[in-house]
C-alpha cells in the first residue's frame, strides 16, 4: 500500500505525459488516501479535469494507465460528473497535483 506522498509524487512525475496523451488539465487525489483511512485493497480516488472532452475509451484507458503507474487500483472521477452534494465534499478534500 502506497502512502499519499508516494502517490502524489508518482502522479507529479507522469503529469506531463498524461497531459500530452489524455489532455489532462488538472488532477488530484481525494478519499480515504487523503483522510488517512486507506486500508489494504483500497482503491485510489483521483479527480480529473480535461482540457477538452475525451471519449469513454480514452477515459477507461487513462484509468488503467493510472492504475499501472501507481501500482494500485484507481477510481477515476471527472470533475464535471460530480453530483452537487458529494461534489462539495470531494472538492474540499482533493489535493491537486
Amino acid at each position: 500500500m502506497k502512502t499519499q506522498k508516494e502517490i502524489e509524487e508518482t502522479l507529479k512525475k507522469y503529469k506531463p505525459s498524461l497531459r500530452e496523451r489524455f489532455k489532462v488539465k488538472k488532477m488530484g487525489v481525494f478519499g480515504s488516501c487523503i483522510r488517512g483511512e486507506q486500508k489494504e485493497g483500497s482503491d485510489i480516488d483521483v479527480l480529473v479535469e480535461f482540457e477538452e472532452p475525451i471519449g469513454l475509451l480514452e477515459f477507461v484507458s487513462l484509468e488503467r494507465n493510472l492504475s499501472e503507474i501507481i501500482g494500485e487500483r484507481v477510481d477515476l472521477v471527472m470533475k464535471t460528473a460530480l453530483k452537487p452534494r458529494i461534489g462539495r465534499h470531494i472538492l474540499q478534500e482533493v489535493h491537486y497535483i
